[in-house]
């Protein structure tokens, strides 16, 4: 059986421009920004929360992504995809009990299809979204990744499931964070040492997000964006927690590929 453990790990990078992450700063200034995506061990089984990037799309960018990658171009190796990682960590895909997905951009979406007996856990509201998006935000979407046949899913209803326990023990809980996208959602992880994490995702790209001093340059709500940075502030608080930004290179590199993984 798995011990509690939560490994925090990268699908490689992006190269976008500065104001992409920072909305109105730097504009025109290249930026590249890593790519994260995580794993939590279990007892009652493993939980990958997004995956990163698909692997498929590298042979092809273009034709994966689309237009996209015009803005925010990949820099990946296919030793880098999800299924990979967890191969090198030891961790069978069998094991794979969930795909969590905090959002349905195709730089969270690497994990779906992947793991046979895994449940793949997402916002109603995003699924649904991510079918029918907004024009501004229908090229972060690439629906191959989620339109497929024969996958398990269980949708959250926003408030309705806020704070949804996966395991039942505090371990791993969700919370409804929406702005970046309609349904996007944040975590807390809680580990048995007492060290707890707040993954904010693309809640909070940056710690100058998360601390009310830029916005994302991607979102469908500003001011849905930034109540649920305040709320992320609030949990963050109440879980004595360590917030972990979605994108930010000067925050990252203190986390990633810990290959022991934190317990």
């Amino acid at each position: 059986m798995s011990e509690i453990k939560l490994y925090i790990l990268q699908s490689g990078h992006q190269r976008c421009q500065y104001h992409d992450i920072r909305m109105n700063q730097g504009k025109g200034d290249s930026y590249v920004i890593p790519v994260p995506w995580f794993l939590l061990t279990h007892p009652q089984g493993n939980t990958v929360i997004d995956g990163g990037l698909a692997v498929e799309g590298l042979n092809n960018p273009h034709g994966y992504w689309g237009n996209a990658v015009e803005h925010y171009e990949p820099i990946m190796d296919a030793d880098q995809g999800c299924a990979s990682q967890l191969t090198n960590l030891g961790i069978s895909p069998e094991s794979v009990r969930y795909v969590l997905l905090s959002h349905l951009h195709a730089d969270h979406t690497g994990a779906i299809g992947r793991f046979p007996a895994a449940t793949h856990i997402v916002q109603r509201e995003e699924y649904d979204y991510a079918f029918s998006p907004d024009w501004f935000a229908a090229g972060a979407y690439c629906r191959q990744d989620f339109d497929r046949k024969g996958l398990k899913w269980h949708f959250l209803k926003g408030l309705e499931t806020d704070g949804f326990d996966l395991y039942g023990d505090g371990v791993l809980q969700a919370f409804f964070t929406p702005g970046h996208t309609p349904g996007h959602q944040s975590f807390i992880v809680s580990l048995p040492s007492g060290r707890t994490f707040t993954l904010a995702i693309d809640a909070a790209y940056t710690l100058d997000h998360f601390y009310d001093k830029a916005l994302p340059g991607l979102m469908t709500s500003a001011s849905e964006a930034a109540r649920s940075v305040a709320k992320l502030r609030a949990l963050t608080e109440m879980h004595n927690a360590e917030i972990i930004p979605g994108h930010d290179p000067d925050i990252w590199p203190r986390y990633v590929m810990k290959t022991e993984g934190y317990n």
